[in-house]
């Protein structure tokens, strides 16, 4: 997901305390009693759809507030500033819903709703905005046949608080996560450790079509890949390893992404030497790592890991050499499915 900067080395470190902590609703508040907020990190889940929303105020104290949806599973999580609304893609309703107030809503309390789309989608898994256009990747099998790949992504327009579906777009491959990098939607293909692009995707696919993907490449080093996360030049990706193993998985840290993402034709393998630092092992705490998040600002990586001790939120600063580096904060969330980190 498209994030905004956040001072994430204060939410990493504030967050591991806070989930030793008993007080986990403890937070600072100025002269008017009003919270003085430095971040927020928004999380969905597959266990009971709800948002869980962790704020960290201005001294480093994190609170996690649990926001109540109409969903009972989510996968995809977007958040609008500007109108203070989150958006999830609900694997329930199989619709998108966005609910209003959602930086100020108080733990255990249901949020409120502001816009749903109609019921279009199958088996929704991750979410990317680029202005108005809300774009769903969802990997129902398209044609019946599970001996062929394909996905399809959901194209939606957001005009207040009105959803429309204006197109969906069928790919021959299974598709997870995405995520929008200028005009161009980048698409990790499930199963494989490819890397897709579609260049000006919004522009360039306006009505209902299966479409072959601008340029594919495989990222050398991930056996499967899922999530990934992109900020000030530096791409992220996930790999799950084997899904039915909860301790097998890690990320990659690719600088410069752009330059060496164009540098390898259509089809070949950005190599591991020289263009990628990885993270995994047995300290890692990572299985199944779905989702992520980067905060270029801090080298932060954030990790929504869905298997590993049935779900966690992880963060990571200590990523310049890879290897086996052990998470800076580790916050139980059941399920966890999607991020999306906001300042």
């Amino acid at each position: 997901m498209k994030k905004v900067k956040i001072l994430s080395l204060i939410f990493a470190t504030a967050l591991f305390a806070a989930s030793c902590s008993d007080d986990d609703n403890a937070n600072t508040d100025d002269d008017q009693g009003n919270a003085n907020l430095e971040s927020q990190l928004y999380a969905s889940n597959n266990s009971n759809g709800d948002v869980t929303r962790y704020d960290t105020s201005e001294d480093g104290t994190v609170s996690t507030n649990r926001l109540v949806t109409l969903s009972l599973n989510s996968e995809g999580i977007y958040y609008d500033a500007i109108t203070d609304q989150v958006t999830q893609a609900s694997r329930t309703s199989l619709q998108l819903n966005s609910y209003a107030d959602a930086s100020i809503t108080d733990d255990g309390i249901a949020l409120t709703i502001a816009a749903s789309s109609s019921a279009d989608l199958v088996s929704p898994r991750d979410l990317a905005v680029s202005g108005n256009v809300y774009v769903v990747s969802d990997n129902e099998d398209v044609d019946g046949d599970d001996t062929t790949a394909d996905g399809r992504f959901f194209v939606y327009t957001k005009s207040g608080d009105t959803f429309t579906l204006r197109n969906t777009v069928t790919v021959n491959f299974k598709v997870w996560g995405i995520e929008f990098v200028g005009n161009d939607l980048f698409a990790v293909v499930d199963t494989t450790s490819d890397l897709a692009v579609f260049t000006n995707f919004a522009s360039s696919n306006t009505t209902d079509a299966t479409v072959q993907a601008s340029k594919r490449i495989t990222i050398e080093g991930i056996a499967r890949t899922h999530g990934l996360a992109f900020d000030g030049g530096t791409m992220v990706l996930t790999d799950i390893g084997d899904a039915s193993v909860d301790t097998d998985g890690g990320f990659h840290v690719i600088s410069d992404f752009q330059s060496k993402f164009d540098s390898v034709d259509n089809g070949e393998t950005l190599a591991v030497a020289g263009n990628q630092v990885r993270v995994s092992g047995a300290l890692t705490l990572l299985g199944n790592p779905v989702a992520a998040e980067f905060d270029s600002d801090t080298n932060t990586v954030f990790i929504a890991e869905r298997a590993n001790g049935g779900g966690r939120v992880l963060s990571y600063t200590n990523i310049n050499t890879g290897g086996n580096v052990g998470p800076d904060f580790n916050a139980t969330l059941s399920g966890a499915s999607s991020l999306f980190l906001s300042k």
